[in-house]
């Protein structure tokens, strides 16, 4: 088995921004660790691998998969969703690569996501963790060798241009995901090796999204009005948000309390009409009013699956971001990264049941 790859700058802050989102839907401890004392490399009350995310690798994708609540540390925000990534490989993530397996060239392995994170934040911060002095290392090894620098020179020096990524054993044998970068004209070395475990490639059936009906509804996000904010507020006032969308280009975000109700009205938005639940062939009316579905959502979840828009600009680094409605089922958020061929990360919500009489 072998997996190495390089990756531009360009390419890290990417894989960054994208996982730094998902690695919150878990509640693994190491994903709130923040400064000294965290867990060292081969801990014996450090889990290998978990945190509920598995990646694939293959010659031409990587796939990344999570579930939320699945973590070390309780519950968290993301119980119960599913967050499913597809990355191109060739001319994609890696500017170049090399994956090889008895597997036929598959190679499946579950990652601390929150532990990731951190390493590409430190690789992009030159190796000094966002500019602050360095500190004890975070539930991944973490080595570097400066000539006559000192912490706070460490912290402000210049992101590397190129990355390695590739699978190894450290520490007697321990199988890691190692991010190697060379800073300052090589006079800083940055090393992460995070614990992986590696799995069997004919796993990768039991992580796949979830199978779920036609939608009922689908809506483009608007690229100037992001729900993150709404989300957000909403949460601090109620434990549920009613998410009412129609064809028509309307979307209602709905709250209930006692004595009040707050509505906040999105319209203009683009209905995508592929791959839509539809009206048997015959029984259609072009008089028909449009389709409607209503979904009643845990408000935290809701803003989880929304944190994304606070590391990636809708119309830019996400080219469109698609609401699927499936009634009383699920809430997809599908969104394609810029350009497309890059590739894409869908959210899975899952939604409470409503009788018809709890339907306006």
């Amino acid at each position: 088995m072998r997996f190495k790859a390089k990756l531009a700058l360009e390419q890290v802050q990417l894989l960054c921004n994208l996982i730094g989102p998902i690695s919150r839907l878990s509640g693994s401890a190491s994903s709130s660790s923040d400064g000294a004392g965290g867990l060292l490399l081969g801990s014996s009350t450090m889990g290998i691998g978990g945190g509920g995310t598995v990646i694939y690798l293959d010659p031409e994708r990587m796939r990344i998969s999570a579930r939320g609540g699945t973590g070390g540390g309780g519950g968290s925000d993301g119980d119960g969703i599913a967050c499913f990534s597809e990355l191109t490989t060739r001319g994609g993530i890696f500017l170049e690569h090399r994956i090889e397996s008895a597997a036929k060239d598959v190679i499946l392995f579950e990652i601390d996501l929150a532990q990731l994170r951190l390493a590409l934040q430190s690789v992009l911060a030159g190796g000094g963790g966002r500019g602050r002095k360095r500190s004890s290392p975070q539930a991944l090894h973490n080595s570097s060798a400066a000539d006559g620098g000192t912490d706070e020179f460490v912290g402000s020096l210049a992101a590397p241009s190129v990355i390695v990524m590739k699978l190894a054993k450290r520490n007697g044998g321990l199988p890691c995901l190692c991010l190697d970068a060379s800073c300052a004209g090589g006079s800083v070395e940055v090393h992460h090796a995070i614990p992986v475990r590696i799995m069997r490639a004919d796993e990768m059936q039991y992580h796949l999204p979830p199978r779920i009906s036609m939608p009922d509804v689908q809506l483009e996000l608007p690229p100037d009005r992001p729900l993150k904010t709404v989300a957000e507020r909403l949460r601090t006032i109620s434990p549920h948000v009613f998410i009412e969308g129609s064809m028509a280009g309307e979307l209602t975000l709905r709250i209930d309390g006692d004595g009040a109700s707050i509505r906040t009205f999105y319209n203009k938005l683009v209905p995508r009409f592929e791959d839509l639940k539809s009206a048997p062939e015959g029984e259609q009316d072009e008089n028909d009013f449009p389709a409607r579905c209503t979904l009643k959502v845990d408000s935290k979840k809701l803003n989880a699956c929304l944190h994304w828009q606070g590391t990636m600009v809708l119309g830019r680094s996400v080219e469109k971001a698609v609401l699927c409605m499936v009634e009383n089922e699920m809430l997809v958020l599908h969104c394609m990264l810029n350009p497309g061929e890059i590739g894409f990360f869908t959210y899975y919500v899952p939604v409470h049941f409503l009788s018809p009489d709890q339907i306006d």
